[in-house]
């Protein structure tokens, strides 16, 4: 148990421990009590330090738990925890249930079922059903159009603030205006708009605006400067003013109806109706109408917006600028109709008088290209159930749509109503039209461009779709029917034609060839081709090749239980030179399918294989070997003997990696050992320079490598590595010698010779079994006896029980 995560836990497992402490016993209680606070005791909590969320699954494991607050407060304080901490608890679960109570939040029991099933509900979502996924899915609403407009993240209709003053523009309190002159007189007056509407400059009377557009605006402005100004704007007077826009003001609308926030919204003069309706969330989807958007101003609607303008054609005539106190209001929608299916955008589309269902199609994009445009269908409410009907193109342009309409568009079947097919061995397979050119069997092969030279005449199948739609098969003769000798077979609608291949009425055709050639392969067979022609193809003869001996393998097609024979295979030899040349005789000879032509290698020809030969020899290097009989002493001759350094007793030849003990001078004494071995391809021989060494391992005190010293015996140097451990095997003992040969300590009557030591050699102690003698301790002894006596005294009292039973 880990009690030393937060004060969380620390009191879950508290519980945990007193409901153990009242319903068993002390001690378990006492034992878990000291492990939780020596863990505790390390990471030191505070109540402050827990979250919400673990405050929540605190108070519900508190109540699972079936404690009381006060047996809970026993055991926290049991574990060190204050009063104070206690009562920063208490204060944070009130706090959270306040809030969790207030309007529009979950109660605190949502907020606790939704702690407790934080995990579960992860983990029980992964043993969902496919079921219950595709149940979720079919629920799922289908999409009001326009809908999306306003749910975008990355669109925006915020106004522009940086065009060209609008000439249109009204001008009104808290805008400001700039007054540029310029000529012969030089002036510039930014203007704000009072409350009243006016705007003052130089000591002229004030100039009323509020309600002028900009243009009207600048000419009454300019009107009054002409006091200060004599001739201002005027031709010839040299001095001219302009008015444009500087800040703008803001002004108040207020969207009302079936939006998503309605209210009032404070937004730029410069604003539209779009940038209002983009503000407030948009029409509501589930009520709110997407065409009926009514612009107000002074109680009177100067402007109904249609969405759909926008959205189809891109249309922004209705957009127009808003004023103060403008209201938009947005309707409730009236008649509602789905479109789903083989249309290019599924969706819930909303109708307006005079409009009919081709209207409603063009909305949804037309049909796709896999749409069943013959018919579709129609599913209408009607006051106690709902209606199938099916309406034809020709209603389309007139039918009215009713509100709650569901028209689904059919997809077109994978079906053709006039195909035939003809595959296998034509020129040109593939699909063709049934009609007046196509309406039989010779006429579909004709316009297929006739047979492929590889056709099987004698069968072809025709299959035709029954009224059940399974396939039966009709088999003809190809080649009279094209001959005209039988009678031609009508053809109707999805019947398919196949001409079999010779080639797929047989085993597919090869010949082979391998041995000494340079690119032995596997090819098709091909007709009238040579042994001489398979040869050139296979790159020609590798220089080991024995053109005289060239064998060729042929299968016996014939039934051979008729012969007494045991042969499987024919065997033909053939005798060629390396200019591909054959015998008058053996040129007639053509392969067949399946031969498997071979030629030879050269008994005598052999790729260079080599030997090693390395160290204190005087010409080191690689050797080839010569011949089959070649041994180690050969090669030592070739190297041209050894120098003076070369001390033969160390010499290791090795094969495969492995090295093969051998007393090189014996070999060179007498060529006729043992041990003086054939030569193989990747023998190495190193004869190294006198080594100076000896090396102690295994059960000594010191294992060591040690300088050699003439005249030392084996004990000598197990003396210098400190001697013999208590478990060393010293009767085994073993010398490793330079070359890989081995010595071991033999033993006769009472006298033991140990092996002779010498330059580089191993000197090897095995080890024996450890021996454990350690003796019992006079606690050990106290406890075992304690044991003994107790098992004693049990195994007497079960056999007095026995005794009085019987």
């Amino acid at each position: 148990m880990n009690c030393s995560r937060t004060p969380f836990h620390l009191l879950i497992h508290c519980e945990s421990s007193f409901l153990l402490f009242r319903q068993r016993s002390l001690l378990p209680f006492l034992v878990l009590l000291l492990t939780v606070t020596a863990s505790f005791a390390q990471q030191p909590t505070r109540a402050d330090q827990l979250s919400d969320e673990q405050i929540i699954q605190f108070y519900q494991r508190a109540q699972a738990s079936g404690l009381t607050e006060m047996q809970i407060e026993q055991a926290a304080m049991s574990q060190g925890y204050t009063l104070s901490d206690i009562a920063k608890m208490r204060q944070r679960m009130a706090k959270i249930r306040q809030q969790a109570n207030r309007p529009g939040q979950f109660p605190v029991d949502t907020l606790i079922n939704r702690a407790q099933q934080g995990t579960l509900s992860q983990r029980s979502y992964q043993f969902n059903d496919s079921l219950s996924l595709l149940r979720r899915d079919t629920v799922r609403r289908p999409s009001i159009f326009g809908a999306a407009l306003f749910k975008g993240t990355t669109l925006t209709f915020e106004p522009d603030l940086r065009i060209a003053t609008p000439r249109n523009y009204v001008v009104g309190p808290d805008d400001e205006l700039v007054v540029e002159i310029y000529g012969n007189s030089t002036e510039s007056f930014r203007l704000r708009v009072s409350p009243e509407g006016s705007v003052r400059m130089l000591n002229l009377a004030p100039i009323f605006v509020s309600g002028l557009t900009i243009e009207q605006a600048e000419q009454r402005i300019v009107g009054r400067l002409r006091q200060a100004f004599q001739g201002l704007n005027r031709p010839g007077s040299g001095t001219y003013a302009s008015v444009t826009l500087g800040n703008i003001r803001s002004i108040r609308v207020t969207l009302v109806g079936e939006v998503v926030m309605p209210g009032t919204y404070t937004i730029s003069s410069l604003a539209t109706a779009f940038n209002a309706l983009y503000l407030a969330g948009g029409p509501n989807p589930e009520t709110g109408s997407f065409r009926d958007i009514q612009v107000i101003r002074n109680n009177r609607v100067i402007r109904i917006i249609d969405l759909y303008d926008y959205l189809l054609r891109a249309d922004k005539k209705d957009d127009i600028r808003l004023l103060d106190q403008d209201v938009i209001r947005v309707s409730d929608y009236g008649v509602r109709v789905e479109v789903v299916g083989q249309v290019k955008r599924p969706a819930i589309y909303e109708v307006k008088t005079g409009e009919t269902l081709k209207n409603i199609l063009s909305f949804a994009g037309g049909f796709t290209d896999r749409a069943y445009t013959f018919s579709l269908t129609l599913r209408r409410n009607t006051p106690r159930e709902l209606r199938i009907s099916t309406l034809t193109q020709d209603q389309v342009a007139t039918f009215v749509p009713q509100s709650g309409d569901r028209y689904t568009i059919g997809e077109i079947l994978n079906r053709y109503e006039n195909r035939v097919q003809v595959s296998g061995a034509v020129m040109r397979p593939g699909d063709y039209a049934l009609g007046d050119e196509i309406t039989s069997v010779r006429s579909l092969l004709n316009r297929a461009e006739g047979l492929r030279n590889d056709a099987f005449l004698n069968r072809a199948v025709l299959y035709r779709e029954r009224e059940n739609t399974d396939l039966e098969a009709i088999p003809f003769d190809v080649g009279r029917l094209m001959r005209n000798e039988t009678e031609d077979i009508p053809l109707v609608r999805q019947d398919s034609v196949h001409i079999y291949s010779v080639r797929d009425l047989r085993e597919p055709y090869y010949i082979s060839i391998e041995g000494a050639v340079n690119k032995p392969d596997t090819i098709p067979y091909v007709t009238n081709l040579s042994v001489a022609d398979l040869i050139a193809r296979a790159g020609g003869f590798q220089e080991g090749a024995t053109p005289t001996r060239i064998e060729v393998a042929r299968r016996i097609r014939e039934d051979t239980s008729k012969t007494t024979g045991r042969e499987t295979v024919r065997i033909f030899q053939f005798s060629i030179d390396r200019e591909l040349h054959l015998q008058p005789a053996d040129a007639r000879f053509l392969l067949k399918p399946f031969d498997v032509v071979y030629v030879r290698t050269s008994p005598r020809y052999e790729l260079q294989q080599n030997v090693a030969v390395f160290g204190e020899v005087m010409h080191p290097g690689h050797y080839a070997i010569e011949s089959r009989s070649e041994r180690i002493s050969d090669v030592l001759r070739r190297v041209g003997g050894l120098k003076p350094e070369a001390f033969l007793p160390g010499a290791r030849f090795s094969r495969r990696g492995t090295v093969i003990a051998t007393d090189l001078g014996a070999i060179l004494e007498n060529p006729g050992v043992s041990g003086n071995l054939l030569l193989e391809v990747g023998d190495s021989l190193i004869i190294p320079k006198r080594p100076e060494t000896v090396t102690i391992q295994g059960a000594v005190l010191n294992p060591a490598t040690v300088s050699y010293t003439p005249g030392f015996e084996f004990k000598d140097y197990v003396t210098q590595a400190g001697g013999y451990t208590d478990n060393a095997r010293y009767k085994r003992s073993y010398v490793v010698y330079a070359n890989g040969l081995k010595d071991r300590t033999k033993r006769f009557l009472f006298f033991r010779k140990y092996p002779k030591v010498e330059p580089g050699s191993q000197v090897i102690v095995p080890f024996g079994p450890l021996t454990d003698d350690r003796r019992l301790t006079p606690g050990e002894r106290i406890g075992l006896i304690s044991v003994i006596g107790t098992m004693t005294v049990t195994l007497t009292t079960v056999i007095i029980n026995l005794v009085r039973l019987f």
